[in-house]
């Protein structure tokens, strides 16, 4: 089967082989988007852990300055005075153990992005485990996504925080962007992103933490990115 045009287009406007620096990997990717729609932009670092052990997972949140052009659905259980607070703050769905029981049967859509929780709900929320665990939606302490200070964190996902965590083969990828931003808003939250990432590094971890790191879009190439430039990158913006 032939090449479509856009195909052609991609692999004649960069080399696949090739490292680039922050700005020309963007730069590139911006310049090969082909959809017609406004296409997310994602980062993937392939990380030297050991994602089977416990005490090497990389999990936790970064608040990127200019969002992921993405409107982020977020669901809260909460009650009471919690729960007005996050209605307060723009949450999507809020409710207790009857929202837990629709989610649980099925006559509740999962279609959201964040799930919230205050603690006292736990015990609620963790018969959903079998339920939001595989879609990564489970609340998690460490995530912070189970908390007393609902109004803020909701204010927080609404604005741009984005949860990541390794996937079984030791890489973790998450939305920076839209193409349609401009590379130098792309390269605020790109230099963010990287920060959080090399921050994280668990003490378990032995020998080389980042191994390689890649700007792609929904329908568009990856392209790999130059680590000791995106180091550099990452040191000038703090």
């Amino acid at each position: 089967m032939g090449k479509s045009k856009n195909r052609k287009n991609i692999d004649s406007g960069y080399d696949k082989q090739n490292y680039y620096g922050p700005e020309e990997a963007l730069g590139i990717l911006r310049n090969l988007s082909f959809a017609k729609f406004d296409e997310s932009v994602d980062i993937s670092f392939r990380l030297g852990i050991d994602a089977r052990q416990a005490d090497q997972i990389v999990r936790g949140t970064v608040s990127l300055p200019n969002g992921t052009g993405k409107d982020v659905k977020v669901v809260v259980f909460a009650e009471s005075d919690q729960a007005r607070e996050a209605e307060e703050a723009g949450a999507d769905l809020i409710g207790g153990a009857e929202l837990a029981e629709a989610m649980k049967s099925g006559k509740q859509s999962l279609d959201f992005d964040v799930v919230i929780a205050v603690p006292s709900m736990m015990s609620v929320v963790g018969k959903l485990g079998p339920v939001l665990g595989p879609r990564g939606l489970m609340p998690n302490p460490k995530s912070g996504t189970v908390t007393q200070d609902v109004g803020k964190t909701v204010t927080a996902f609404k604005s741009g925080r984005v949860e990541y965590r390794n996937d079984r083969y030791g890489n973790v990828h998450f939305p920076i962007g839209r193409v349609s931003f401009e590379v130098e808003t792309l390269l605020e939250n790109l230099a963010v992103a990287a920060d959080e990432i090399i921050r994280s590094r668990p003490a378990a971890t032995k020998g080389k933490f980042v191994l390689s790191a890649t700007v792609s879009s929904t329908m568009g190439p990856g392209v790999k990115i130059d680590y000791g430039l995106l180091e550099d990158f990452v040191k000038e913006s703090r």
